[in-house]
């Protein structure tokens, strides 16, 4: 008798087991454009300086944007509200930058489980929304539904234009659970139906 997971022998051949499905963790995005943005900046930056230096050693007077921003540096004392300002600013783009450096990002994407370690895939989560909207209008009774899937849980919004509220909702979570189940997901997310009779028109 075969162990599960397990693919029957043909013509004498040996079984060959499967790799157990693994779970996926999220996908990264590149974030190219704040990268090239953040790196042209400094760049741009970079080289005016070295620019202005340069004239400064070969006894060029220094321009007067360095000037004035040295003399402002000089004057101004550490509690005046632009220096504060300058500050808050450029402590909100370093969190900012952190943030983007320590977070994936790709929300709109939910891994799926790994049938090989060297297979990764992942359904759009605009996607799915519409699969168990389909599944939801699927069940008896239900005249309307509108899904919104998030990373960790699915709302959905059910009208029902006959038959009793709860077996609606009984129905609905029994489907949509089987669904999730079948999407593959590597964390699959909590389900949360309501179930409502349409308004009166007028």
């Amino acid at each position: 008798m075969s162990e599960p997971g397990a693919t029957p022998a043909l013509d004498g051949d040996t079984a060959v087991e499967e790799p157990a499905p693994v779970s996926s963790r999220r996908f990264w995005a590149p974030r190219r454009i704040p990268a090239v943005v953040v790196a042209l900046l400094l760049a741009a930056a970079s080289a005016l300086l070295l620019y202005d230096v340069v004239a400064v050693r070969a006894g060029h007077p220094a321009m007067r944007w360095r000037r004035a921003l040295a003399r402002q540096l000089a004057e101004r004392q550490l509690d005046d509200m632009w220096v504060l300002v300058g500050a808050g600013v450029a402590a909100a783009l370093g969190l900012w930058l952190i943030v983007l450096a320590v977070t994936p990002g790709l929300r709109d994407l939910l891994p799926m489980w790994r049938p090989r370690p060297d297979v990764r895939a992942a359904l759009r989560r605009d996607a799915a929304a519409l699969l168990l909207r389909d599944r939801a209008l699927d069940v008896s009774g239900v005249r309307a539904a509108r899904v919104r899937m998030r990373r960790r849980k699915a709302d959905v919004r059910a009208v029902a234009h006959f038959r009793e509220l709860d077996d609606v909702r009984a129905d609905l979570e029994a489907s949509l659970t089987d669904t999730i189940r079948g999407l593959g997901l590597a964390r699959p997310p909590a389900l949360s139906v309501r179930v409502a009779r349409p308004g009166r028109k007028g």
